[in-house]
């Protein structure tokens, strides 16, 4: 379940990541850790994530969050990108992540396989859609299990 606080830390986190030319890609508050800890997921759209990327966002975006008061106690903030691995789920990491090469693992076998990577095409209601090699896939979405980036083969 996501943090009451989420869309409002991801109101203030946009914007400043657009003043940086960066992508926000989405955030998670933990706060069942002591101190609690506000994760944020950028992504550099014109090249490789860097360590600079995140330390720029994170300078940023800690001046921003002090000023709103949105976070009043004490907590740490960790600024990365999203990786390899991580599984998509929101309508944002669908737009953001298309022409990403992802593995979709379904319930049930879809034309024999259970698992299919391809470069992502989208979503809609009754389908996610991969290209493998020029070939469009439509997956039905009541079978898909998880969907995940994945490092190209």
């Amino acid at each position: 379940m996501t943090h009451p606080l989420v869309p409002h830390i991801l109101d203030l986190a946009a914007p400043v990541a657009a003043q940086l030319d960066l992508e926000l890609v989405g955030a998670m508050f933990q706060t069942g850790k002591q101190p609690p800890v506000l994760r944020v997921d950028i992504r550099n759209p014109t090249a490789d994530t860097s360590l600079d990327d995140c330390e720029r966002m994170s300078r940023a975006l800690e001046a921003h969050l002090d000023a709103s008061d949105l976070i009043p106690d004490a907590y740490v903030l960790e600024v990365s990108s999203p990786g390899t691995s991580r599984q998509l789920s929101t309508e944002r990491e669908f737009e953001v992540f298309q022409g990403f090469v992802v593995t979709v693992k379904t319930y049930a076998p879809h034309q024999g396989k259970k698992e299919w990577q391809g470069c992502l095409s989208g979503r809609d209601a009754e389908h996610v859609y991969i290209n493998q090699k020029g070939r469009s896939i439509a997956i039905p979405r009541q079978l898909v299990a998880s969907i995940q980036l994945t490092e190209a083969d």
